[in-house]
């Protein structure tokens, strides 16, 4: 090791000098950022050392000879150049918490036209769709119908999920049970009961928590979020406080890995270094996640064979059980849709749900209209699921949120291009390339939307001069769910989770901004995009509860 050391420290010095380069200097900082930490890791310190020699000498005859780094797979779509090696992967990182604004100003930067921009993210090619004709040709075309799988989904078994399973036999299984037998309206409905009872935890404590000034709100909407999940997905009745805190870390570090900007998943030569300790720290996720859900697997079989129907309540797990033939799955299968679902589902509709309060802080005049709406409906009648289709003025308030703050700015994942193809007017696009579209761009484009930063439900009132758009994947102006192949399958779930909860919220309190703290409505992209600045808010009860 001190040999290894001693290479080092006389190969550190010629890196700095290359460093300090200005036109070098973003690379080479990136390549003494992972060099160190595969110092500090002691893992294979002579071949990192030896490869960063070869990258730093090619890059620096590359930069002599070239302008930058020029695309040639794509010459006739529009693009920054970006360095030797990296390509704009560099750019990419540094915008980590907020890539969608930044490939939304490049694109408009660009062409504001062409509605598709073209980066190199080390070897990946990737095409970005910033206007709702390109999304939907990338979003329908059987040629985009796969995902590529990051280093870190792979290890944490997503690839024989329904997210990323490649098109095929088994996706389309798990996109049959999805629909027919875990997200089917009669499986919502025989689970509402889940979400009336968890909600009204979640109202009895902010009504004990209320008393702080002011009041965190994301903590009591997470908890609530993880515990209608335990018991839609795996039928706990009551909280185990040791499984909960388990399974909240395993998420928690679920979102770390998979939301993190993975050079190795753009530069193979990095792929076995393993410099960030992504696939170390997703195998050891993994074995976690196996262990955990394999149990609940064997407690649910137990229960089937002893007859024990105390221990049974339908739940996702004893679906995926019982199907037979052609749908049955082996139980490795079982576990990675199980684990998706919980994945997927713990956080989506906590975040979208602070969002919407969060704006109806800001606004209170919105907020009196909502309190106006469920007052002259419903009366004195605790809101339920059937009664959402009335509430019109609710339905819009959440568009209108999904709009100005689509939980999946990039639509969560990229797409793979399977097969050579053209799009947008006979552009051409090789087989491997990344295909991702930006939302974001599209829901603040003021080409698509009149004044699109501001907060407006009307738009989506066809009463007040607005349009009754639907946000299921048809319209491409507005699709936080995905569209085509690859929706999200569990929407409608997730929909009816998010208006159940803020017409309990607002039926049973006001929601007032607190001078100490104000509300700032800045995002940063996780896994979902999510408030930079968790709300704080100061709740008054309307009603008794």
């Amino acid at each position: 090791m001190e040999c290894g050391h001693g290479i080092w420290l006389q190969v550190l010095p010629l890196l700095q000098v290359l460093a300090s380069r200005e036109r070098n200097q973003d690379l080479f900082h990136v390549m003494l950022q992972l060099a160190a930490g595969m110092v500090r890791s002691s893992r294979m310190l002579l071949l990192t050392i030896l490869l960063l020699c070869l990258l730093a000498l090619s890059a620096k005859v590359w930069c002599n000879r070239l302008p930058g780094c020029k695309r040639s797979w794509s010459s006739t779509i529009p693009g920054p150049a970006g360095m030797p090696v990296v390509g704009n992967l560099v750019e990419f990182g540094r915008a980590a918490g907020q890539p969608h604004r930044w490939l939304a100003e490049l694109a408009a930067a660009l062409n504001p036209s062409a509605g598709l921009m073209a980066l190199q993210l080390g070897s990946t090619r990737l095409v970005v769709a910033s206007k709702p004709e390109a999304a939907r040709e990338i979003l329908s075309s059987p040629c985009f119908g796969d995902r590529p799988i990051k280093q870190s989904a792979q290890e944490l078994m997503f690839g024989r999920a329904i997210g990323f399973a490649p098109q095929g036999e088994h996706w389309r299984r798990l996109r049959r049970i999805a629909a027919h037998s875990l997200f089917s309206p009669r499986r919502m409905a025989a689970q509402e009961h889940i979400r009336l009872q968890e909600s009204e935890a979640m109202l009895g404590a902010i009504r004990r928590q209320g008393q702080q000034d002011p009041l965190p709100l994301r903590c009591i909407l997470q908890q609530t979020s993880v515990r209608t999940m335990m018991r839609s997905v795996f039928g706990w009745r009551s909280s185990n406080k040791e499984q909960e805190e388990e399974l909240v870390s395993m998420v928690r570090e679920g979102f770390d890995l998979l939301g993190a900007v993975n050079w190795a998943d753009h530069i193979p030569l990095l792929k076995h270094l393993d410099a960030q300790a992504i696939q170390r720290r997703s195998r050891v996720l993994a074995a976690r996640v196996s262990a955990f859900v394999g149990g609940i697997i064997r407690q649910h079989r137990l229960a089937a064979a002893t007859g024990n129907a105390g221990m049974r309540s339908d739940d996702f797990v004893d679906v995926l059980l019982a199907l037979q033939g052609e749908d049955e799955l082996q139980d490795d299968d079982i576990v990675a849709v199980l684990w998706e679902m919980i994945f997927r589902g713990t956080d989506t509709t906590a975040i979208l749900t602070e969002w919407v309060l969060a704006e109806l802080v800001v606004h209170p005049d919105i907020q009196r209209k909502l309190h106006l709406e469920l007052d002259a409906t419903l009366g004195a009648e605790d809101v339920r699921d059937d009664h959402v289709h009335r509430l019109t003025y609710l339905q819009a308030v959440v568009k209108e949120t999904l709009r100005l703050h689509p939980p999946g700015p990039l639509l969560s994942w990229s797409r793979l291009c399977t097969q050579d193809t053209t799009i947008a007017g006979g552009h051409h696009v090789p087989k491997g390339t990344n295909a991702m579209v930006n939302m974001w761009a599209i829901t603040h484009d003021s080409t698509i939307w009149t004044q699109p930063h501001r907060f407006l439900p009307e738009r989506f009132m066809a009463g007040a001069g607005g349009a009754d758009m639907d946000v299921k994947g048809s319209d491409l102006r507005l699709a936080p769910f995905g569209s085509g192949r690859r929706v999200c399958p569990g929407r409608a779930l997730g929909l009816a989770t998010v208006h159940l909860w803020v017409a309990r919220l607002l039926q049973k309190f006001e929601w007032l901004a607190c001078t100490d703290h104000p509300v700032e409505l800045q995002e940063v992209l996780k896994l979902s995009a999510e408030m930079a600045k968790p709300l704080r808010a100061c709740p008054v009860p309307r009603r008794p509860m």
